[in-house]
C-alpha cells in the first residue's frame, strides 16, 4: 500500500471494467482519483465509492479535455498520472464497416488517447518541482494480431502502440520526467464483451481458450500492471509494451 501516495490520477473509461478496477486500486495505493467517463451514473458511483471526483469527459471531444484540464488544475494544482483507458469496439470487418462507425472508433480509441497524452503533458509540465508524471495507454493484444471481424478496433490499438512510443521518446528527449507506456490486455472479462457473450454464450470457452492459462483476465489483474506503471517503481520504464494476457502472445498459434 502507498505506492501512489499524494499522486493525482485521471482515469478515462473509469466507470466500469478495467477503469473502475484501476480507480479502486489506485485509491487503495494512496492516489487521489479522477474518474472520467461519458456514463455519468456509473462514473459518479465509482467516484463516490473511492472518494474521488467524477468528470464527464468525451475523450474524442477536445473542448471536454480543455474543461477537464482547467478543473484538475483548479482542484488539485497538479497531475501525476493519466490512464487513457476509454475504448470501444465495433465488430465490423473491412467489408462491413461504415464510415460513421469507423470515425467513432478512431475518435475514441486513438484521437482520445492522443488528446489525453497532450493534455497530460501540458498539466504535468506545470507540476511543482518540474515536469513529471506517467502516461498509460490501454492498447490490446490486437496491436500484434489483427481481429479480422473488427478492422477499426485492430487499427486503433496498433496505432496506440506506436503513438505511445512517439510520446515517450519526445518527452525523454525534451528532458521531461514524463513517461509513456502502453498496456496490452488479452481477453478480459469486462462489460465491453458482455453483448457478444450474451448473444453467443459459447464464446466464453473460446475467449478462455485464447490464453494458455485457460481463462480470461480479470480487470483487477490489468489494474495491477497500471499501478506499477503509475508508480515511481517504473521510473526507468518508458516506451514499453506491457502484455497482461495470460501468455496469449507467447505461444505460436499452430503449436
Amino acid at each position: 500500500m502507498g505506492r501512489l501516495t499524494n499522486k493525482v490520477a485521471l482515469i478515462t473509461g473509469g466507470a466500469s471494467g478495467i477503469g473502475a478496477a484501476a480507480a479502486r486500486r489506485f485509491t487503495a495505493e494512496g492516489a487521489r482519483v479522477i474518474v472520467a467517463d461519458v456514463q455519468a451514473d456509473l462514473g459518479q458511483a465509482v467516484a463516490a465509492e473511492v472518494g474521488g471526483v467524477f468528470l464527464h469527459l468525451d475523450v474524442a471531444h477536445e473542448p471536454d479535455w480543455r474543461k477537464a484540464a482547467s478543473e484538475i488544475h483548479d482542484r488539485h494544482g497538479r497531475l501525476d498520472v493519466v490512464f487513457n483507458n476509454a475504448g470501444v469496439v465495433c465488430g465490423q470487418s473491412i467489408e462491413d464497416v461504415d464510415l460513421a462507425t469507423w470515425n467513432r472508433v478512431i475518435g475514441i480509441n486513438l484521437t482520445g488517447v492522443m488528446l489525453g497524452c497532450q493534455t497530460g503533458i501540458r498539466l504535468m509540465k506545470a507540476n511543482p518541482g518540474g515536469p513529471s508524471g506517467s502516461l498509460i495507454n490501454t492498447a490490446s493484444t490486437a496491436a500484434y494480431g489483427a481481429l479480422p471481424g473488427d478492422v477499426a478496433y485492430s487499427s486503433t490499438k496498433s496505432a496506440v502502440r506506436l503513438l505511445t512510443k512517439a510520446v515517450a521518446v519526445h518527452c525523454a528527449r525534451a528532458g521531461y520526467a514524463i513517461r509513456c507506456n502502453s498496456l496490452h490486455p488479452g481477453a478480459t472479462d469486462t462489460p465491453i464483451l458482455a453483448p457478444a457473450l450474451q448473444a453467443a454464450p459459447q464464446l466464453i470457452s473460446a475467449f478462455n481458450a485464447m490464453s494458455p492459462m485457460g481463462r480470461m483476465g480479470r480487470p483487477e489483474e490489468i489494474a495491477a500492471m497500471a499501478v506499477f506503471l503509475a508508480s515511481d517503481e517504473s521510473s526507468y520504464v518508458t516506451g514499453a509494451e506491457m502484455l497482461v494476457d495470460g501468455g496469449m502472445m507467447a505461444g505460436h498459434p499452430g503449436i
